[in-house]
């Protein structure tokens, strides 16, 4: 009874945040030693007809994909086609930046850590660029998607080629700077592809999808159509006279870009996949990789925030309570998504939800927060803030964007630093120098160049640089 009464504190939590962010569905799952230790759903898959979900419901699981991908490379190392040591331009010799020298320094590697230099740039907005044509829902997604000018990127060929066509300008020397990179996602799947022979998608279907048994995960949205237990997407339109959210149910795709974000899956699935994670490769009697690989990507290879680091598609968190914390979770239209391991308690969990841009992570780990007798709210971070005088802020103060259609405005409001996001105001509380704190935990670093002058802002794991407006 100790452990149903302490479920109920997380599904009191849960509801609460359900109700905060306007989450119309949710479905979550835990297992220990690969057994369910705890499975609940909560809200709806379709809203207007009351439909449930249930651990089988089939979700979007945005940038959680990555960790397939990266487990497609390890795979391929170990039949030895390649190494992730090995050269981006081996098998991409016609990758090219700004920089021929620096480029020909990229490894897969680099790729694999978001580590080979890329700034985030808008690739990804036009390999998804006939999907988002097609949706309304585009205009209230939080980026600046709509009415891009350009042919869709559709094919890998493409892709590379907009990439080359950009003259990229690298934010540093490969394996010095961190920057969360969709378009170093898209570059393995070329080479997953190229390496083995097939088509990205069939290469993961093929060596880890059945493998694993997961019945219900797949890349191809024609699948969705004849389905019944799948969740209808949600979009949510913000105003000042608050938030309406409402069904939006193209689904997009990315062709050129599946190894970015696009498989769809389950809870059922995702805590088959995870095994690999905390069974040293092994789901069920399938070894879907040697202990030696999953050592290599949950090895935390780059720190990109004090005590979170990145390995192979997943984040590491070395000391979370105690224990060591591997996880990742992901975002798209219609999806909010977070999956984790503890190794050495044996738990794996994940949990999907239907709409973006809602956190998801927290709803995870309060679930296991409460498991391990902690409150549903309780943090492993720990900040002291600092006061700053106002007219230090003023280095700060400026419009950053990025290529994938992201703007954080920084401004002085009520005599304090904030960031704006349409109608939102998020308030920044310092606690370092060029470090500051925004919704209680979500860190912000002010980057300066080489003379000391602020000209980016690593804010959503990615290096975005400031503008003149």
């Amino acid at each position: 009874m100790g452990q149903i009464k302490s479920m109920e504190l997380f599904e009191e939590y849960a509801f609460k945040m359900m109700e905060k962010h306007y989450i119309p569905g949710v479905g979550i799952g835990i297992n220990k030693e690969g057994k369910r230790l705890y499975e609940q759903d909560f809200g709806f898959r379709d809203v207007e007809k009351k439909l449930p979900v249930n651990a089988d419901t089939v979700f979007g699981i945005a940038s959680m994909t990555k960790s397939f991908t990266c487990v497609a490379i390890m795979q391929l190392q170990e039949l030895g086609k390649l190494s992730v040591h090995d050269k981006v331009i081996k098998y991409l010799p016609d990758f090219r930046t700004a920089d021929l020298e620096k480029t020909k320094e990229i490894t897969i590697h680099h790729l694999m850590t978001h580590t080979a230099g890329l700034p985030p740039i808008s690739t990804h907005v036009y390999a998804r660029k006939r999907s988002i044509d097609q949706d309304p829902s585009a205009k209230d997604y939080g980026l600046d998607l709509v009415n891009h000018p350009g042919a869709a990127i559709d094919t890998y060929e493409e892709m590379l080629d907009f990439i080359v066509g950009l003259d990229v300008k690298l934010l540093g020397d490969p394996g010095t700077a961190y920057s969360y990179s969709n378009d170093s996602f898209g570059l393995l799947g070329i080479i997953v592809s190229r390496v083995s022979g097939q088509a990205y998608e069939e290469y993961v279907t093929e060596h880890i999808l059945q493998p694993a048994n997961m019945q219900n995960s797949f890349f191809d949205i024609t699948n969705i159509d004849t389905l019944d237990n799948i969740t209808t997407l949600y979009a949510a339109k913000h105003s000042t006279d608050g938030v309406e959210v409402y069904a939006a149910p193209l689904w997009w795709d990315a062709p050129s870009m599946r190894a970015v974000g696009y498989l769809k899956s389950s809870v059922n699935d995702i805590l088959k996949f995870l095994e690999i994670f905390r069974n040293n490769g092994v789901v069920g009697e399938e070894r879907i990789l040697t202990s030696e690989s999953v050592d290599q990507m949950i090895y935390p290879h780059v720190e990109f925030e004090k005590g979170r680091f990145y390995g192979y598609g997943l984040r590491i968190i070395p000391d979370y309570f105690g224990t060591t914390f591997i996880n990742h979770g992901g975002g798209l239209k219609g999806v909010s998504s977070f999956m984790g391991v503890i190794p050495e308690k044996g738990l794996s969990g994940v949990i999907l939800s239907n709409l973006s841009d809602v956190p998801t992570d927290k709803l995870l780990m309060g679930a296991i927060n409460v498991l391990e007798d902690r409150e549903a709210s309780a943090t492993h971070l720990h900040f002291e803030c600092y006061h700053m005088p106002e007219e230090d802020f003023i280095p700060f103060v400026g419009i950053y964007k990025s290529g994938e259609g992201m703007k954080v405005v920084v401004k002085v409001v009520n005599n304090q630093l904030a960031i704006i996001s349409g109608v939102t105001i998020s308030p920044l509380r310092c606690i370092g120098e060029n470090l500051f704190i925004v919704n209680e935990e979500d860190r912000i670093q002010f980057l300066p160049d080489q003379t000391g002058v602020i000209d980016r802002i690593f804010y959503a794991s990615r290096q975005i640089l400031k503008v003149v407006e």
